[in-house]
């Protein structure tokens, strides 16, 4: 199976994201010619892309109008990596229109006119297992997705699966990444605030952090992506991409506070549970490594040394920010 997207017209929808800026940049240093869909084709909106925006082709498109998704089309690209979401779990429960629009209709119009492309790849997400009776999680359980969010990215998934059994449709593959993480991830995920909190020497205060999860450094995600739309079958089925190494979050935030050399106090058992805390979240990734030949390279403690050494570094370069 090749292991490069080298002279393919690639579209990553939401390019300017964490994980979809990451995959913009793998998909350039393998020489693929690449085009992003976003909101606002507005280089201060889309820092992420800064040193990228000359090499890609700029789609104004919101996945809400189906007539911009034309473009998408009339680009005639070889794959699809459909990663644009409404992806903010907690807010959904307020935002459920416009997560519901995003996510479900979004995706419906994005597969609708995008035209017959070589692979579609569907980024989906480990929320949509919510509650399970026993870890790890596998393809083969029945999703409990708890939120607007996990439910609406499952509702992708549904309309993948019906587009994957329509007779003459293009191949899809849908994945189902874990906790991900790694350089221009948004403060408002819990690694980036850790770090920046650590950084500043502003107090942490977390739970008994008695919960697990696993964490995955982002290139490895995005090779995983690749990985998928690289691979020559149809693929039937979601796939786990992760590393299946399951983290206390008490683990998690005493290893960032040593990696950063924090003064700030850290105040583990300070706060209270959520309510509909998931106390064991982990996957089983043994499909994708059989299928993709994927497996994880970058251990949790090396992806956030990196992490740490990149947010030290940017806030040193923004201090505005700091």
């Amino acid at each position: 199976m090749s292991t490069t997207l080298k002279g393919t017209r690639v579209v990553v929808t939401g390019g300017s994201g964490f994980i979809p800026s990451h995959l913009v940049r793998r998909c350039l240093q393998d020489g693929a010619t690449v085009a992003v869909t976003v909101r606002y084709g507005n280089i201060v909106k889309n820092e992420r892309l800064r040193e990228m925006w000359d090499d890609i082709e700029v789609i104004e498109a919101d996945l809400r109008n189906r007539g911009a998704l034309e473009q998408v089309r009339q680009w005639k690209p070889n794959t699809v990596f459909h990663l644009a979401a409404y992806n903010h779990v907690g807010q959904s429960f307020t935002q459920v229109e416009e997560c519901f629009d995003v996510n479900a209709k979004g995706t419906a119009n994005l597969l609708d006119t995008c035209g017959p492309v070589d692979k579609f790849v569907y980024m989906s997400t480990s929320e949509v297992y919510g509650h399970q009776p026993s870890v790890p999680f596998v393809e083969t359980m029945t999703p409990d997705p708890i939120s607007p969010y996990a439910i609406t990215k499952y509702a992708g998934e549904l309309y993948c699966r019906l587009k994957q059994r329509v007779a003459g449709s293009f191949p899809i593959v849908i994945v189902r990444p874990f906790n991900v993480f790694g350089p221009y991830q948004s403060s408002k995920a819990v690694i980036p605030e850790l770090i920046i909190n650590c950084l500043k020497g502003v107090p942490v205060r977390t739970t008994k952090g008695e919960q697990t999860r696993e964490f995955n450094y982002v290139e490895d995600i995005v090779d995983g992506l690749v990985r998928a739309a690289l691979h020559p079958k149809p693929i039937e089925g979601p796939l786990n991409i992760a590393a299946g190494e399951e983290v206390r979050i008490c683990d998690l935030v005493r290893m960032i506070a040593e990696l950063t050399h924090t003064r700030s106090s850290v105040e583990i058992g300070a706060l209270p549970y959520r309510p509909t805390e998931i106390w064991r979240m982990y996957a089983d990734a043994t499909r994708a490594k059989e299928i993709l030949g994927w497996k994880p390279q970058v251990s949790v403690r090396e992806g956030l040394r990196r992490t740490v050494d990149w947010f030290r570094d940017y806030l040193a370069r923004n201090p505005e920010k700091a």
